[in-house]
């Protein structure tokens, strides 16, 4: 179990309560207080006719709080195994890795977290009184390719062309909302969340994807505009209650409610969330589906999703081309799935029956 175990300490709910006391308040587009939410998440693998030593990775929640999240803890347990747990502090991440000899048949592997969060919204229509602060090495990071995000060649003309004539950071990181709203779409054929070949996208002129694919472009050309941008990992555990079925997970058991999300870095405000790809997820899917982008439904998630997001959500990580421990070869491109590997090779993260896990989560209250 983790530092910030929550079974060591007693019971979770009056210490969630008196942590999330201390958090500094943040208020709604109306002015109104967010309250906070404490979600209990359960991740559970099993390993089914294992063959040679198996591992198996999980990431946890966010490695680092912010003031619309808290990582309450971590419990985990093993049957048959070893577990080590790992922080790469550059990009949040907590990794639980379980190890399991050839002679452990059908390994198990079993992580709980719990987190509190509250929805998260920036009035971009005044800046704060106070200026926001950053690290330095934060926002370098935060402006550097990865594999499948870079930014040169034709993802830096695609950026200067959407941003020519805009001169604030909010107006360039808008147009390239806007863009990306008007000129892709969501591919329900694409497996998973996609993996964001963005450069690909761009050359073919396919702009089909997931949220996977249509978020990482949105980083890249932001990115490519000299404007910090990151993704950030993670899953639905809630329905929605801005009253839209597509952007919420609507059962208890989340183990394809995979979800990824953007920021960007505005001088004047701060880190600033968005989400373009939800935007085309309710043109999509958002019953009875298939609707225009000048339905009423789809310009109000188009409008709100630009400064906003519904915190019915667990952010894992920001991390992009992440090696993970003990694996061998092969890096990650995200790590919002479960991963592992027999002797057999690498298991498919994105089939949880074939893959035999599954998620749930729940609500508690404080």
């Amino acid at each position: 179990m983790d530092r910030r175990t929550f079974l060591k300490s007693g019971s979770l709910l009056p210490a969630a309560a008196a942590a999330i006391a201390g958090l500094p308040r943040i208020a709604s587009a109306a002015g109104e207080p967010v309250s906070w939410r404490v979600f209990e998440v359960t991740t559970r693998v099993q390993v089914l006719d294992a063959e040679g030593a198996t591992r198996v990775w999980l990431p946890t929640p966010l490695a680092v709080d912010t003031d619309y999240f808290k990582n309450l803890g971590n419990v985990w347990s093993v049957e048959g195994g070893s577990v080590t747990y790992v922080e790469e502090p550059t990009h949040a991440v907590g990794i639980v890795a379980a190890g399991f000899p050839a002679s452990t048949q059908n390994p198990v592997l079993r992580l709980t977290s719990r987190f509190a969060t509250r929805d998260r919204f920036v009035d971009l229509s005044r800046p704060p009184r106070t200026a926001p602060r950053e690290d330095a090495a934060a926002l370098k990071l935060a402006l550097q390719p990865t594999e499948f995000i870079p930014t040169d060649g034709i993802v830096r003309e695609t950026a200067l062309q959407i941003t020519r004539g805009q001169r604030t950071d909010v107006d360039k990181s808008r147009a390239i909302y806007e863009w990306i709203v008007e000129n892709t779409f969501r591919d329900p054929k694409v497996r998973g969340c996609g993996w964001g070949d963005i450069k690909t996208m761009l050359e073919t002129g396919n702009l089909g994807g997931k949220c996977g694919d249509l978020n990482a472009l949105y980083v890249g050309l932001a990115r490519a505009s000299g404007i910090p941008a990151r993704d950030i990992y993670g899953i639905r555990v809630a329905k929605s209650n801005n009253g839209y079925l597509s952007m919420g997970a609507n059962t208890e058991s989340i183990s394809k409610a995979q979800h990824c999300r953007a920021e960007f870095w505005s001088q004047a405000f701060g880190w600033v969330p968005v989400d373009p790809a939800d935007v085309r997820k309710v043109a999509l899917e958002e019953p009875p589906g298939n609707r225009p982008l000048k339905d009423e439904k789809v310009q109000q998630a188009r409008e709100k999703l630009f400064g906003y997001w519904e915190m019915n959500w667990l952010a894992y990580n920001r991390a992009h081309d992440l090696q993970l421990p003990g694996a061998s070869g092969w890096k990650v491109p995200y790590f919002m799935y479960p991963d592992g590997q027999t002797s057999r090779g690498r298991l498919d993260p994105l089939e949880p029956e074939l893959f035999q896990y599954t998620i749930t989560a729940k609500e508690l209250t404080v």
